[in-house]
């Protein structure tokens, strides 16, 4: 009995609940602050004459792959398909760290874009970025949490939790999306 309330404590892979909170939020505030450096300070971290044009289109691409992966994978769950679920959202994480690393890169090469639009539709971009940008941010840790809940095999906090990591994370990447459609014009190449 005193074994399984240890277990317990520790978590099942042998981590306890304040050390996966501290990771994740440590995790977070590390990424968050990375991509802030590089956002304010583009080309910082620059290595030469790396040619990352293609970078965006492939970071819109990764984006909506992500979304309909998050789409089927919410079908999945809803008619009761588990292993389904589990691979088709484990391959949105993955494909959401790959994004990461690429928009990382992109930004360390490249310089800032500025969109050129004027009148309403700036409006419209500011408000759809800064949206985006604020999610983000937040799904980092959501979406941490909710498959580390399910990895620990804690499914009823992993259900609570995905009620929320899923309307995020859905939005952070079709705005991700929308951003790339409405700020390509003004790429240089």
């Amino acid at each position: 009995m005193d074994e399984l309330k240890a277990d317990k404590q520790s978590g099942i892979h042998g981590i306890s609940e304040q050390s996966l909170s501290v990771v994740i939020y440590s995790l977070t505030i590390v990424v968050v602050a990375l991509v802030s450096f590089l956002i304010y300070f583009p080309q910082t971290l620059s290595l030469g004459k790396i040619d990352v044009s293609m970078l965006p289109k492939l970071n819109a691409f990764i984006n909506g792959t992500c979304a309909c992966l998050l789409s089927i994978g919410y079908i999945f769950i809803r008619q009761r398909k588990f292993k389904q679920h589990k691979t088709v959202m484990l391959s949105a994480f993955i494909l959401s760290c790959l994004f990461l690393v690429s928009y990382i890169t992109y930004h360390s090469q490249a310089p800032s874009t500025h969109f050129g639009g004027e009148g309403m539709i700036k409006a419209v971009y500011f408000f759809i970025l800064i949206t985006h940008i604020v999610l983000a941010a937040v799904i980092v840790p959501l979406a941490l949490f909710t498959i580390s809940r399910s990895w620990r095999g804690e499914f009823a906090k992993h259900k609570k939790i995905a009620r929320w990591t899923l309307p995020i994370w859905l939005y952070v990447t079709i705005t991700g999306v929308v951003v790339y459609l409405m700020i390509s014009p003004y790429y240089t190449h």
